[in-house]
């Protein structure tokens, strides 16, 4: 893998995780009061999504490129929809929660894509600790989605 090709892997991850901050943070503000915990735990998700971003952009300025500073238009698309789909239909929680697993979705799969290439060691070692936590996300995100719907 060519540096070139290696700075817009990561491009694409720090994209990914700006689109993981924002989106968090949306769905941390479209949370209900009943959970607080719930608000909080998205709002920190979408600060660990910044610093994903920054550790990415830091690996791209040591290969030599200019980093993403934003997320992607689909990312984009994508909080546009949550925010019309709430109008809609009102932002209770599993609503909210469904939306932030979608973007977990995207996320997981870009990472994928991303471990499939041959990356330096050192690229490989961030990127990998950072898709699990990505999974870990994931996996919150549905476990807490499940039991909200329970208590409905």
């Amino acid at each position: 893998m060519n540096n070139d090709e290696i700075i817009s892997t990561l491009n694409d991850l720090i994209e990914t995780s700006k689109d993981g901050e924002k989106g968090f943070k949306v769905c941390s503000e479209d949370a209900s009061g009943r959970h607080p915990e719930l608000k909080a735990m998205l709002a920190e998700r979408g600060r660990e999504c910044a610093s994903a971003a920054l550790e990415l952009q830091e690996l791209v300025r040591n290969q030599g490129g200019d980093p993403e500073t934003s997320g992607t238009l689909s990312g984009d698309l994508h909080r546009a929809w949550t925010n019309i789909r709430a109008a809609i239909v009102g932002k209770d929680d599993e609503t909210v929660l469904n939306e932030c697993e979608r973007g977990e979705d995207v996320a997981v799969r870009v990472y994928r894509k991303a471990l499939e290439q041959e990356l330096p060691t050192h690229i490989r070692l961030v990127v990998e600790r950072q898709y699990q936590g990505v999974l870990r996300n994931h996996d919150v995100i549905k476990v807490l989605r499940d039991q909200v719907r329970a208590h409905a």
